[in-house]
């Protein structure tokens, strides 16, 4: 039997310019400034100058509980520059994970939003795992990126 699917959405309006939301979101080592610093995010994975492109693969240690090391390896599957760009994971805590980072002119900034869909490892246990925690985890760290995005796209004004 296949385990759930999850998904989590997040939108946002950033007051800055395409070109500005696409270099800063399109750069993995951008990352660690919106991650919160409990997690201890690293890329050890060499980080090109070319920008994203489909086929990135980008290797990350975090430390989402407890302070235990995980890896994580995720691919840029899709770029459409100024659109879209898909991450999903290759290797990680994750049975699936499938991250779309959408793009489009408002007024007043650009749209950014995060969609989200992930599985849990584990069938029962992993369920239990993200009702007790991982879920509510997920939501805290697109509040805290909310934030920090905020804080950032603000001082560019």
């Amino acid at each position: 039997m296949m385990s759930k699917m999850y998904s989590l959405q997040k939108v946002q309006v950033l007051p800055v310019d395409m070109k500005t939301a696409w270099n800063f979101f399109s750069s993995p080592g951008n990352l660690q400034t919106i991650t919160p610093a409990y997690m201890r995010f690293k890329i050890i994975s060499e980080q090109h100058a070319c920008g994203i492109y489909a086929g990135q693969l980008i290797s990350y240690i975090v430390r989402p509980v407890l302070g235990i090391p995980l890896r994580w390896v995720t691919i840029i599957t899709q770029v459409k520059e100024h659109e879209y760009f898909i991450d999903e994971q290759q290797y990680g805590p994750y049975a699936f994970w499938h991250h779309e980072h959408r793009f489009r002119e408002v007024e007043g900034g650009i749209e950014m939003t995060d969609i989200v869909h992930y599985r849990m490892k584990l069938g029962v246990l992993g369920r239990f795992a993200n009702s007790l925690f991982v879920g509510n985890q997920l939501k805290d760290l697109f509040s805290y990126r909310e934030k920090k995005i905020r804080e950032i796209f603000n001082k560019t004004k």
